[in-house]
């Protein structure tokens, strides 16, 4: 049975696959998890490029409402995977592969300085909030809103 820092591990490497699917951090992330996975076998390492090969086309090929659900699964299946091979490891080579494991993510996973409190929206990039024809748009709403006519003040008095 892994410890949680293991098993928090192995859930960043699920994240880091699934989130580096499609971009530009994808192609070197995948070769370094295959190697990972591969400990110098080749002919596995190239198991491994397939997986996640399969991976980045089931995320590409999710319909647009099925993609949050693509993901979760994919994430799932990678930690899953990742903590099976941690699982089979003796002591020496289990922290020699976390600590591969660690340092292989903190290359290709981009670390983020941002944070947020509760009710707080926290961005590592742009965003954009608007509003059109008298609706309501916000990153963070505390209190009341209301849509519609405002209503008529009181007549002065007299």
């Amino acid at each position: 049975m892994l410890d949680m820092e293991l098993l928090a591990l192995a859930s960043a490497g699920g994240n880091a696959v699934v989130a580096a699917a499609g971009t530009d951090a994808w192609n070197g992330l995948r070769h370094a998890i295959a190697r990972w996975f591969g400990r110098g076998d080749a002919q596995r390492e190239q198991a491994e490029l397939e997986r996640l090969d399969l991976t980045a086309t089931t995320l590409q090929a999710a319909e647009p409402d099925q993609v949050e659900q693509a993901r979760i699964r994919q994430e799932s299946s990678w930690q899953t995977r990742i903590e099976g091979m941690l699982e089979t490891l003796d002591n020496a080579e289990l922290q020699r592969a976390a600590d591969q494991l660690r340092a292989l993510l903190a290359q290709y996973v981009p670390q983020s300085g941002v944070s947020a409190g509760p009710g707080g929206v926290a961005v590592g990039g742009d965003m954009s909030i608007s509003a059109e024809r008298g609706s309501v748009a916000s990153g963070v709403v505390q209190g009341d809103v209301h849509v519609g006519r405002p209503t008529e003040p009181d007549p002065p008095p007299g």
